[in-house]
């Protein structure tokens, strides 16, 4: 059988299946990551360089108050990187369908929806690696989240939801212009500007009025105050955490049918 040829799927798939296809996929992304060893230390190494910059570099420069500048940036720095990472997502879809790997799933007898979704949980494991990484580093550069433990744990899992619903976005990005350097650019063009044109780095009261009213509805801005207010106390939880939750399900619903469309007719 050759590798393009289509086999329909398990008639009758359970949940249960698509669970341990899901699974194996996941599982096939993670081994396949961890045999790259430089590709792991360059995925550290760029968010570590975003911490130092503007730490040492733009800190000094910017007025965030009676809050320290690093207290201010981590939660901002940490989301980033959490979006950063998702773009992943898209880039190594593509290598797969360059390089016939999907060809290859698409002639086995699982459900075609397992390989979206192993690839973003498999995603979601690298960026719980990553941010780890990041708190550390964000610790000894000065970083003192000054919230309970619970809180503390409450960013955490709000961050990695926030990277997973984007890692959909990408996917379907990715398999959209099915190409590597392609699927790089396109990422970064849609992500700068909802990074840097948010509260991550610096107050939304310091932008122009036009920018301003963009970063406040920005999903990067809810996701980065809320987690700020679950770190360092800073700011209302509330309303940035349901704001968050309703960005993410609302995203959810467009870009994971979008994805898996997009992944059908690649």
């Amino acid at each position: 059988m050759s590798a393009a040829t289509q086999v329909p799927e398990r008639s009758h798939l359970t949940l249960a299946e698509a669970f341990a296809d899901s699974r194996v996929m996941a599982g096939r992304q993670l081994r396949k990551t961890i045999r790259r060893p430089v590709y792991v230390i360059f995925a550290f190494v760029q968010p570590v360089m975003f911490v130092l910059l503007f730490r040492y570099v733009f800190g000094g420069a910017i007025n965030t108050g009676d809050v320290d500048y690093v207290d201010f940036l981590m939660p901002g720095i940490i989301v980033q990187t959490a979006i950063f990472g998702a773009l992943l997502t898209g880039i190594g879809l593509t290598e797969d369908l360059k390089a016939g790997v999907v060809d290859r799933f698409r002639s086995l007898p699982i459900a075609r929806s397992a390989v979206l979704v192993g690839r973003t949980a498999a995603d979601v494991v690298m960026n719980v690696m990553t941010l780890i990484v990041m708190v550390l580093v964000g610790v000894i550069v000065g970083f003192r989240p000054s919230e309970p433990v619970y809180e503390l744990l409450l960013a955490f899992v709000l961050v990695l939801a926030f990277a997973y619903v984007f890692s959909w976005i990408s996917a379907f990005v990715g398999l959209s212009v099915k190409d590597p350097e392609t699927a790089q650019s396109a990422g970064f063009i849609w992500v700068f500007p909802l990074t840097f044109v948010s509260s991550a780095f610096v107050p939304t009261d310091s932008m122009p009025g036009a920018l301003q009213a963009f970063a406040e509805v920005n999903p990067v801005t809810l996701a980065v105050d809320a987690a700020r207010a679950l770190t360092i106390g800073v700011g209302d939880v509330k309303g940035p955490l349901l704001g968050t939750l309703a960005w993410l399900v609302g995203l959810l619903i467009v870009f994971v049918p979008l994805a898996v469309r997009a992944f059908r007719r690649a």
